[in-house]
């Protein structure tokens, strides 16, 4: 093969490949926040990259295909507010930001009450909720803590929680108990029907 006819090749085995991994439509231009994988039927981007994926390959995970989300396409949902009190200072706050169950729909997951949510933060802490329970107690993946978009460093920049004063069961444990399943710094769901 001469070398005209082997950079032909390779390009068109470049484009298949760009052609067969589905267009960003839900990510803008921003950087990604949250990456949705599992079962999911909406991706928009292909399998882990162990070089540009660095905490998620150094924690372990896996996966084909995923939903990555920037933040414009998660301020792009509807957004919900909820006012808890919080354990850090006992105090209510005002947190918005989607409702979870949106998020991963947009992702395009089949929902059933059983199916599981690992929701992972970004120290490796992961929790696991129901779709059932996800629904009952309304959990939002929240973007903004009292008005202001949350930061890296503080709860941030994302945030899946719920209103556990509004929550009867959740609401009689002490304020330190209340929100063991909802990891801060939110940055991957893992989809597990």
């Amino acid at each position: 093969m001469n070398k005209r006819q082997f950079l032909g090749t390779a390009a068109l085995a470049g484009v298949s490949a760009t052609l067969s991994l589905p267009a960003r439509a839900a990510a803008g231009d921003g950087p990604t926040l949250l990456t949705v994988t599992g079962a999911i039927s909406k991706p928009n981007r292909g399998k882990l990259d162990p070089v540009r994926d660095q905490m998620m390959y150094k924690q372990k995970l896996s996966f084909e295909r995923a939903h990555a989300f920037d933040y414009a396409a998660l301020s792009a949902l509807p957004a919900v507010t909820i006012k808890p009190t919080l354990e850090y200072d006992a105090r209510p706050h005002t947190l918005s930001g989607p409702l979870l169950l949106e998020v991963v729909k947009a992702a395009g997951a089949s929902l059933n009450g059983n199916t599981r949510l690992v929701l992972r933060a970004i120290d490796g802490f992961a929790a696991t909720v129901t779709v059932a329970q996800a629904t009952a107690q309304r959990y939002i993946v929240a973007t903004h803590l009292d008005g202001a978009p949350m930061a890296l460093g503080g709860l941030g920049p994302l945030w899946a929680v719920y209103d556990a004063d509004k929550v009867p069961d959740m609401a009689a444990k002490p304020l330190a108990d209340r929100f063991g399943l909802c990891p801060w710094g939110l940055y991957h769901i893992d989809v597990q029907a």
